[in-house]
């Protein structure tokens, strides 16, 4: 056996059951290897389409994200993808080839350029040690939540290593109890709290339960950041998104809130609409397990630090008693008829060939099945899918924004696919971001994934049209003559439907009812209109 074939067995004995990527020479064996030992093997046509999906794949499925890439160019392609990780702190390890020859065509500083972007550089050092390095750069991805890279040097890889014993699977992430004293204060806060809210983020996914209880004993309205949209599905004071996709109703009732509670959420400008959706008087409180991300964005009256499930545990078992807080009948019927972004009033802007987007996923909530997972891509019509498709819960909505780049979106929806097989993948995407991504349409239908892919088409890179627009700017630059984007999928081997009004829509439905044994795309020609207040929110931030 050679180290390449020891690392990929290692990994897949300590569980590591799906690969995304692209194979060249420098990662052919240890892929082969992971195989061989019972993982499966996804082939991307781009590296960072693989990136994406491994990202995406452990975001919805809640394990560790596996990707495996050739030296130099492959992990260079990979690296959009690797950022987004990293920024938003997805377990992945990637596994590259080293070309540690500096004459090498393919050499490159790759432990610096993954350190660029917060990805945290590891590497196979010897024969002897290859099994450990592989076990601790696995853990350590899983442990603190890091993207990791595992570089393996060509000559190290092709090294004989004796047969060795699986690596042990390690101890569970340790949990991060919170100081007793701040407990208490947060105890303290939320009893003599009369409108509190909780906003709970990435970092609160796994603690529904703990929240849901904190917030009924205390009268608190809970609410998310986009990253961890449904977490409160089902709950009758659920007012789902805070921040530039808040309805108006949620937005008021944030913005009035007495004191404001964050579990596992970073309080960026996005969330609080830079600061808007607080209010002047309004105590802000962070909850969060790493010390470092109190404060970080927005300065608080208390942070705590622990883990969100431990810390609202124990603060629900100091409340003396159970509290109305902002919670009455007459805001429960409020919620229930306003909150939905469905329930709010527009005047339909669609007309001379071109459907209203929002009329558009209004009508595709209503077709598509409930049980999805749906993943959105960055762009000025990406509000629209946020706010009017509806999602089980928390892990049906993959939202890889963290780096905010244009053409991620097939990606997740495949990486979100693979992890969820039950539910039906929803992709929504910009003309941009589609044809950016366009090549791993081969990948869904190759996969088999009966996947509904809607291109919201404007013909534009919206975003710059919109910013630079109204200045006066010409614009040629960022708009585009029509493309057949229907036509492309069919070539690909999808269905496909052009929509203009309402009543194409009925296509979608048809092929819902059919077989799914091929992929749709929902070519989508919507109506431009002015820009959306979320990009105007997004504006600001540049």
């Amino acid at each position: 056996m050679i180290v390449a074939e020891a690392v990929g067995r290692a990994l897949a004995g300590l569980g590591v059951d799906t690969v995304f990527g692209v194979v060249g020479s420098g990662n052919f064996h240890v892929t082969n290897a992971l195989v061989a030992a019972g993982a499966r093997y996804i082939a991307a046509r781009h590296e960072g389409g693989a990136a994406t999906m491994a990202d995406a794949y452990a975001r919805t499925g809640g394990g560790l994200g596996v990707l495996s890439v050739h030296q130099g160019p492959g992990l260079t392609n990979a690296m959009t993808g690797i950022a987004e990780a990293a920024k938003s702190r997805t377990p992945l390890l990637v596994l590259a080839g080293e070309a540690t020859e500096a004459a090498s065509n393919f050499h490159i500083d790759q432990a610096a350029m993954v350190a660029a972007v917060g990805a945290v550089a590891a590497r196979v050092r010897s024969a002897e040690s290859a099994v450990a390095d592989a076990a601790a750069a696995a853990r350590l991805a899983l442990r603190e939540r890091r993207t990791v890279l595992l570089n393996l040097p060509l000559d190290v890889q092709a090294q004989p290593v004796r047969q060795a014993d699986p690596p042990a699977p390690g101890p569970a992430p340790e949990s991060a109890p919170p100081c007793p004293e701040q407990v208490a204060a947060l105890a303290e806060a939320l009893a003599a709290a009369r409108r509190p809210v909780f906003v709970a983020g990435r970092g609160a996914r796994h603690a529904r339960d703990a929240l849901t209880a904190l917030a009924d004993r205390a009268g608190a309205l809970p609410a998310t950041s986009a990253v961890a949209k449904g977490l409160f599905r089902g709950d009758p004071w659920d007012l789902d998104v805070s921040g530039g996709f808040a309805s108006p109703l949620a937005a008021e009732l944030i913005r009035g809130a007495d004191l404001l509670v964050s579990w596992g959420c970073a309080l960026n400008m996005w969330t609080t609409r830079h600061g808007a959706l607080i209010g002047p008087r309004t105590t802000l409180v962070q909850v969060d397990i790493e010390r470092d991300a109190i404060g970080r964005h927005r300065a608080v009256d208390l942070g705590v630090v622990g883990d969100v499930r431990e810390t609202a545990t124990l603060t629900a078992a100091r409340l003396p008693e159970i509290r109305p807080g902002y919670r009455s009948p007459g805001l429960a019927e409020r919620i229930e008829r306003e909150v939905r972004w469905r329930d709010v009033p527009y005047k339909d802007a669609g007309g001379d060939g071109r459907i209203d987007p929002r009329t558009l996923t209004a009508e595709l909530d209503d077709v598509l099945p409930r049980e999805r997972v749906v993943a959105v891509d960055s762009g000025n019509f990406m509000g629209y899918p946020s706010m009017y498709l509806s999602v089980p819960d928390e892990r049906g909505f993959c939202f890889t924004q963290a780096f905010q780049a244009v053409g991620l979106g097939l990606a997740t929806a495949i990486g979100a696919a693979l992890a969820q097989p039950d539910r039906l993948p929803v992709a929504a995407l910009g003309d941009g971001g589609a044809l950016m991504g366009i090549a791993e349409l081969e990948t869904v239908v190759r996969l088999g994934l009966p996947m509904v892919i809607v291109v919201y088409d404007d013909e534009a890179y919206g975003a710059e049209v919109h910013h630079f627009g109204p200045d006066g700017h010409p614009l040629a630059t960022v708009t585009f003559p029509p493309a057949d984007l229907a036509a492309i999928a069919r070539g690909h081997g999808c269905a496909a439907v052009t929509v203009r009004e309402p009543a194409d829509i009925a296509a979608v439905a048809e092929w819902v009812t059919g077989p799914r044994d091929r992929p749709l795309l929902v070519h989508a020609k919507i109506a431009p209109g002015p820009a959306a207040w979320w990009l105007e929110e997004a504006f600001r931030g540049h």
